[in-house]
């Protein structure tokens, strides 16, 4: 709310304001900037390059979405999430990486859960498990390394990492 009082001060504003909020129980809300361009005429090896250059500068996220463009044209939305000090330097890259003449950047509010990591012992090794509420997930770069070093299938990993956890949990 924002309200005027009737008597007059000479070196200030007789006014006052009330904010009222609650509480989002999320561990983190920070502000992010959302950047995003349209693409369609860049290749499939192009585009997946574009992501894991733009992830290594220092995304928080980015994804690519299917989309029908003008003139019927096939296309992706490229979406990336950046810290705000780090949006220049994440618009430079995907200027550098793709075909995009222009960009959308905005200002947006990103909630995170709170999270921990668990170790679990599988057959072939330790797989980290991300762990926010009821939720979890096998950290898929161990999981990846470990069906890579011992030949065994990526789902194979996953289950028994997942498997373990559920175990560790509910015994």
């Amino acid at each position: 709310g924002f309200g005027a009082g009737t008597r007059e001060f000479a070196e200030q504003a007789n006014v006052l304001r009330v904010l009222v909020g609650r509480r989002h129980g999320a561990a983190e809300a920070a502000e992010i900037t959302v950047i995003e361009a349209n693409l369609d005429d860049l290749t499939p090896q192009v585009l997946g390059y574009a992501m894991e250059r733009i992830l290594e500068a220092g995304a928080l996220d980015a994804t690519l979405q299917p989309l029908q463009m003008k003139k019927n044209r096939a296309g992706h939305l490229l979406s990336v999430l950046a810290r705000p000090e780090d949006a220049d330097r994440l618009a430079s890259v995907i200027f550098a990486e793709t075909s995009t003449i222009g960009l959308r950047m905005y200002r947006a509010e990103r909630r995170v859960q709170e999270r921990r990591w668990v170790e679990v012992q599988t057959p072939w090794g330790a797989v980290r498990i991300k762990v926010a509420g009821e939720n979890f997930a096998p950290e898929y770069d161990d999981c990846r390394r470990l069906a890579e070093e011992h030949k065994v299938a990526l789902k194979q990993v996953i289950a028994e990492a997942s498997y373990q956890y559920l175990k560790q949990i509910k015994p």
